[in-house]
C-alpha cells in the first residue's frame, strides 16, 4: 500500500471538510430544498476542479509569484462572498413565504450550482494551498505530471462525498431546520459567516 497516498488522502479529508464559505453556502441553499443543496455541492466540487487543474498546470506558481495577481482574485473573491453574505443575511430578515412555482425552483436550482462554483473557484487561497500541498506526497525520482493529477482527482473525489453529504443531512434534518424560527437563525449565521469570510479576504488585500 501506498503510505503517502494513504496520508494525503487523510490530509485532503481534513481540507474538503473544514469548515467555510464552501460548507456555508452548501448549507444555506439546501435550507431551500434537497436539491438546490446537492447542486451546489457539485458545483462547490466543480470550483475544486478549477483549482486542482491550476495546480497541475502549474498557474498558481505564477499566482504565489505574482502578488498584484494574487490581491486581484482575493478581491473579486472576497467581495463575492461577501455580496453572499449581504443576501443571505437579507433573506434572514424577509417574512417566511411559501414553496415557489416549478420554473422558480428550476432557478434557483441554477443559482445553486452557479454559487457553489463560484464561491469555490474564486477563493484565491486555494490554489496556493494546492500548490504548496501536492509537490509534498509526490516521491522522489517520480513523473510529477501522472502523481498530481492522482492526488488532485482524490481531492475532487472527497468533496464530490463530502458536501452532498452535508446537503442531504441537512435536508434530513428539513423539518426542524425549516421551521421559520430555526431557519431564519441558521440563514444568519451562515450570512454573518460569509460576511466576515469576505471581509477577512478584502481586509488582508487591502493590507498586502
Amino acid at each position: 500500500m501506498d503510505a503517502q497516498l494513504v496520508a494525503f488522502t487523510g490530509v485532503a479529508a481534513g481540507m474538503v471538510a473544514m469548515p467555510g464559505a464552501d460548507f456555508a453556502v452548501v448549507v444555506r441553499n439546501a435550507l431551500a430544498s434537497r436539491r438546490a443543496g446537492v447542486t451546489c455541492a457539485i458545483g462547490v466540487a466543480g470550483g475544486l476542479l478549477v483549482h486542482t487543474a491550476l495546480a497541475v498546470a502549474g498557474v498558481a506558481a505564477v499566482l504565489a509569484a505574482v502578488p498584484t495577481l494574487f490581491r486581484v482574485l482575493q478581491i473579486v473573491g472576497g467581495g463575492y462572498v461577501l455580496y453572499l453574505g449581504y443576501r443571505t443575511l437579507r433573506s434572514a430578515a424577509r417574512p417566511v413565504r411559501g414553496a415557489g412555482a416549478p420554473g422558480e425552483e428550476e432557478k434557483a436550482v441554477g443559482g445553486s450550482l452557479r454559487q457553489g462554483f463560484l464561491t469555490n473557484a474564486l477563493n484565491p487561497k486555494a490554489p496556493i494551498t494546492f500548490l504548496s500541498v501536492l509537490p509534498q506526497f509526490v516521491p522522489a525520482g517520480n513523473p510529477a505530471m501522472p502523481r498530481t493529477l492522482l492526488l488532485a482527482s482524490i481531492i475532487v473525489a472527497l468533496a464530490l462525498v463530502w458536501f452532498p453529504v452535508v446537503a442531504l443531512l441537512v435536508d434530513r434534518l428539513g423539518r426542524w431546520l425549516r421551521r421559520p424560527r430555526t431557519a431564519r437563525a441558521i440563514e444568519g449565521v451562515t450570512g454573518g459567516a460569509l460576511s466576515v469570510l469576505g471581509l477577512v479576504l478584502l481586509i488582508e488585500a487591502a493590507l498586502a
